[in-house]
């Protein structure tokens, strides 16, 4: 009975162990094809990560490094921060030389100098070459410089001069300031009734003191007119253009004047806007 016994818990305790160990092998085909295989990194292990085939758990495949940053380099100098370095260069070199004027000193003032001086004539060569072949930035068409160029050019404005100012008298009239205690209006008298008759401009002749002028002989006492015309009421002589169609003066200058100079100004106040002759 004992023997039966035995037999019989032992065939219990086996078939306990088949129902706990049948569901686990059950279970592993699954979880193994589950499981995907791992790539090895560089240099990774082709049995421990390939073939036994150890899931995610297991860090086979090796982190790819962070990109570095591209190295940036430094901002090329400006021009005026290059040209601002060599004046500083020179000014150091040069104040070495005086303070300290040994041989070397002084050697290496004269070769960095000389350096800037060699750059200085190749901007001016390079300068006059551009002009020459772009005659809008060549001003000596405008206003010539060469000897028979400004004879030309002068022969020409003043036939030009002379074409305006013939005109003047059925549109201007001339006030003329003096005063005979004035030796600047001796002067002044006639070369302003000289131009005045060229012209055939009229002319009113104010006198400042009351005194008279014998190349004006009919003149008029100053009553505050200086003033109503906004001029300096102490300087005489002094030359005021009045515009009858506009009614109002336009000074022309103050002390004595040639008789060019006073055509002049009269010519370009009356006919040219500023900056258009240069």
């Amino acid at each position: 009975m004992l023997a039966l016994a035995s037999k019989a818990a032992r065939r219990l305790v086996s078939a306990c162990l088949a129902l706990t160990i049948a569901p686990l092998l059950n279970a592993a085909p699954a979880l193994a094809q589950e499981a995907p295989p791992v790539t090895t990194g560089q240099g990774g292990d082709r049995f421990y990560c390939e073939e036994r085939r150890l899931g995610y758990w297991f860090y086979c495949t090796r982190p790819k490094p962070a990109d570095k940053p591209a190295a940036t380099s430094p901002p090329a100098a400006s021009a005026t921060s290059q040209l601002d370095a060599i004046t500083a260069e020179l000014r150091e070199l040069k104040a070495k030389a005086i303070l300290e004027p040994t041989p070397a000193n002084v050697t290496a003032y004269i070769r960095f100098q000389r350096e800037q001086l060699d750059r200085a004539s190749l901007f001016s060569d390079v300068w006059q070459r551009a002009i020459w072949q772009d005659p809008e930035l060549d001003y000596t068409l405008q206003r010539p410089v060469s000897t028979l160029g400004k004879r030309q050019w002068q022969d020409a404005r003043n036939a030009e001069r002379d074409a305006t100012m013939a005109q003047l008298s059925e549109r201007y009239g001339l006030f003329y300031f003096f005063a005979q205690s004035c030796g600047a209006c001796e002067v002044m008298s006639p070369i302003v009734r000289g131009v005045a008759s060229t012209w055939h401009i009229a002319v009113r002749a104010i006198s400042t003191d009351g005194g008279p002028s014998r190349h004006f002989p009919n003149y008029t006492v100053e009553t505050n007119q200086r003033t109503r015309m906004g001029l300096e009421p102490k300087i005489t002589p002094a030359v005021v253009l009045w515009d009858a169609l506009t009614g109002r003066t336009i000074p022309i200058g103050y002390g004595v004047m040639s008789a060019d100079e006073l055509q002049d100004r009269i010519y370009l106040l009356t006919s040219k806007e500023a900056g258009r002759d240069y």
